[in-house]
C-alpha cells in the first residue's frame, strides 16, 4: 500500500491531530506528532456531541475503545419563556438523535489509539516548509524533520495552513458564544429540567439568540453513570464584543424561563468560557506534500456541531486515501478531492444557521410544531445536517455523515 513506509509528521496533538496519528498508523505510516503542550489536555475541553453513525464506526475501527462514556439521546426539545409569565414553554420536539461526548475523555481515547506514533511533548513548532527532496520540513527549537506528508492539525491559527493559503483571516460573525459545565447537583432542585435532559437535547430560544443545553460523562473516575450539563449560548453582547462571563447570567436572567436562568446563574461551574464566533475555509484542504485538518483547515460556527466531527471524518477519509492511493500526492489529491467541498459547505450551513438563530431569529414565542418544522426547513435550505434529522430527510446527508 501507499502508505507503507511513508514518514508522516503531524502537528499538533488535539483531538484532530491524534485522530490523523491513528488514521496514519492504520495505514502502515511511520507516524510523528508534534505536540506543544507538554501535559496532558484531558481537561482543556467542554461538551460536544457526534453522531450516532461515526461513533459507532469510529469504535468498529479501533480509533475509540467501546468503553469510552457517552450520554446519548434521541430528541430535540424546543422551549422558550412564556409570555407574561416565566415558566418554560415547550413549542415544539424533533427526532434529533446526538451522542455527546468530554472533549477531554474523546481527547484520551484518541491518544491512546494513538500510542504507536511517536509523540514529541512540549516542542511547539515554529515552522513548517518544503524540503528540497519534495517532501516537507517541520522545524521546533530542538530538531528540523523531513516528511513526505505533513498534516497541519495545528488549529485555527495554523502554521501549516499559511504554506496553502498565507492570506486566509477568519470572518467574525459578529456575535458569542459562552460555553460552560456544570455539575448534576445544579439541577437538583429543578426536577422537570432534569427529567427532560435525561432523554433529550434542549434548545431554549430567546430573542436575538438561543442556548442549547445537553447531559455528558462526567469522566475524573465518576463512573459510566456520572454526568456533567453543558451548555452553549449565543447572543450578541453589548458593543459586540465577547463581554464579561457575567453577561451570560445577566442574559438568563432577563430572556430565559425561571428554571433555566437559576441553572446558568450557579456559581459552580466545572468549566466556562466565552469567545467571538468566527468561521474560515481554506481554498484546498491538501497540495502535496501537506494535508489540513480540523480547524486548521476550516472553522464553522459551532451551530453545526461539527468541529470535533469534521476531524475525525477528515481522519477517516485520509486513511481511506493512503490505503487506495498507489502515492503519496495521489492520497492527498484523493483527500482534497473531497474534503474541500465539504469544509465550504459546513461553513456556509453555519452562517445559514447563525442568521436563523442569532442575528434574525424568529419570534420563539409563537412557535409550534408545524412552524418549527417549516422553519429548519428553510433554514437548510435543501443541505443537511445530523442535528437536523427529520428536516433533511432525504437530503445529502455529508454532515455528520459517517
Amino acid at each position: 500500500m501507499a502508505a507503507t513506509g511513508l514518514r508522516m509528521g503531524v502537528v499538533g496533538g488535539s483531538i484532530a491531530g491524534c485522530a490523523m496519528a491513528v488514521a496514519g498508523l492504520r495505514a502502515g505510516a511511520d507516524v510523528t506528532v508534534h505536540e506543544r503542550s507538554a501535559g496532558a489536555l484531558q481537561d482543556r475541553g467542554l461538551g460536544i456531541v457526534i453522531p450516532p453513525s461515526l461513533h459507532k464506526r469510529l469504535v468498529a475501527t479501533g480509533y475509540l475503545g467501546a468503553a469510552m462514556p457517552t450520554a446519548p439521546v434521541a430528541t430535540r426539545v424546543w422551549l422558550t419563556r412564556a409570555a407574561g409569565d416565566r415558566s418554560a414553554r415547550e413549542f415544539a420536539r424533533q427526532p434529533s438523535p446526538v451522542t455527546p461526548c468530554n472533549w477531554g475523555l474523546l481527547w484520551q481515547a484518541l491518544r491512546t489509539a494513538s500510542a504507536g506514533a511517536s509523540h514529541h511533548r512540549g516542542r511547539p513548532v515554529v515552522s513548517v516548509g518544503r524540503a528540497p527532496s519534495g517532501g516537507a520540513v517541520v522545524r521546533t527549537a530542538r530538531s528540523e524533520d523531513t516528511y513526505d506528508i505533513v498534516v497541519g492539525a495545528d488549529g485555527h491559527e495554523s502554521l501549516t495552513r499559511r504554506i496553502l493559503a498565507p492570506d486566509l483571516r477568519p470572518t467574525p460573525a459578529g456575535y458569542a458564544v459562552w460555553r460552560g459545565t456544570l455539575p448534576l447537583d445544579a439541577l437538583a432542585e429543578h426536577r422537570r429540567p432534569l427529567e427532560l435532559l435525561r432523554g433529550a437535547w434542549v434548545t431554549i430560544g430567546f430573542p436575538g439568540g438561543h442556548g442549547i443545553f445537553y447531559l455528558i460523562p462526567r469522566g475524573d473516575g465518576a463512573g459510566p453513570d456520572g454526568r456533567l450539563l453543558a451548555y452553549a449560548i449565543y447572543a450578541t453582547p453589548p458593543g459586540g464584543a465577547p463581554g464579561e462571563a457575567g453577561y451570560v447570567r445577566q442574559l438568563a436572567e432577563e430572556h430565559f424561563p425561571q428554571e433555566w436562568a437559576e441553572i446558568v446563574a450557579r456559581g459552580e461551574h466545572t468549566a466556562m468560557t466565552c469567545h467571538p464566533v468566527a468561521d474560515l475555509h481554506a481554498p484546498l484542504a491538501a497540495e502535496h506534500p501537506f494535508l489540513l485538518a480540523g480547524d486548521a483547515a476550516g472553522v464553522t460556527r459551532p451551530h453545526t456541531a461539527s468541529g470535533a466531527v469534521k476531524a475525525l471524518q477528515d481522519a477517516l477519509c485520509l486513511e481511506e486515501a493512503l490505503r487506495t492511493s498507489d502515492s503519496a500526492a495521489g492520497a492527498l489529491r484523493h483527500y482534497a478531492r473531497e474534503r474541500t467541498p465539504e469544509g465550504a459547505r459546513l461553513v456556509e450551513l453555519g452562517r445559514r444557521l447563525g442568521r436563523a438563530q442569532v442575528e434574525k431569529t424568529p419570534d420563539w414565542t409563537t412557535m409550534d410544531q408545524r412552524t418549527v418544522d417549516a422553519w429548519c426547513r428553510a433554514t437548510l435550505a435543501g443541505t443537511s445536517s445530523y442535528l437536523y434529522a427529520d428536516a433533511d430527510a432525504g437530503a445529502d446527508t455529508g454532515a455528520g455523515a459517517d
